[in-house]
């Protein structure tokens, strides 16, 4: 997922890609993950691994952008800063439009999976070639990743409330494609903005909810001049 910014971040960071525990991939969960707080201890288990000491920063897109707003209300003196890119409900309810696409792609042998992909990350199809391809490609290992895994169990992220928002102490960059299809994107900035102000919020033009790569130049400087900055 982070091919097209690994390389800069890790110029300057030694960066870490993790999957979700929840996610399809080897990972082994010993216990039952039913809620977010399940999540966020797990993650608390990796970083203690991967950086026992100091600080660090986390950077979260989509569902992995939920999961960090939830570490950073739960163990905000362990981080740095955050980087939020469209996470997951989080900020807005997710939109009506996105539930039900997403729910025809459990109809099994239909062409909706790639319907609602091409529909999610349209600004990349349209890009080209190459843009297209990439999402061809997804399409093809999620097929794999259903075959090989089957379904596996998710916890649903939520939207946070006033007060969670304002709680968020760890400085943010909060970033969304002016073409979200989650949830609105200048709504989300707007409730940002007034029930959050200490969150730092900028649209990105002409990408929706596939900013990390169809404007991984201008998404990726503007995460490491967040990140870098004193």
């Amino acid at each position: 997922m982070w091919i097209p910014n690994i390389a800069a971040l890790s110029a300057h960071y030694r960066t870490y890609a993790l999957d979700s525990i929840n996610d399809t991939g080897l990972s082994v969960s010993r216990r039952n993950i039913t809620k977010p707080k399940d999540l966020v201890n797990w993650l608390d288990e990796v970083l203690a691994v991967l950086a026992p000491q100091g600080s660090l920063s986390l950077v979260g897109m989509s569902y992995g952008g939920w999961l960090t707003s939830q570490y950073a209300l739960r163990f905000p003196k362990r981080l740095h800063k955050v980087v939020l890119l469209a996470p997951a409900a989080t900020v807005l309810p997710v939109s009506f439009a996105f539930i039900i696409r997403a729910l025809l792609t459990l109809i099994p042998h239909t062409d909706f999976r790639k319907k609602f992909l091409y529909w999610l990350l349209q600004d990349t199809v349209q890009s080209g070639e190459t843009g297209r391809a990439r999402v061809d490609e997804a399409i093809a290992d999620g097929d794999v990743a259903e075959r090989c895994f089957g379904p596996l169990p998710t916890i649903v992220p939520t939207m946070l409330e006033d007060k969670a928002l304002q709680n968020l102490i760890v400085p943010i960059l909060f970033l969304v494609g002016e073409n979200e299809k989650v949830y609105s994107a200048l709504n989300a900035v707007k409730r940002l903005n007034h029930i959050a102000p200490q969150i730092k919020t900028e649209i990105i033009p002409q990408a929706g909810h596939d900013l990390w790569v169809v404007q991984a130049d201008i998404v990726t400087k503007k995460i490491l001049d967040f990140l870098l900055a004193v």
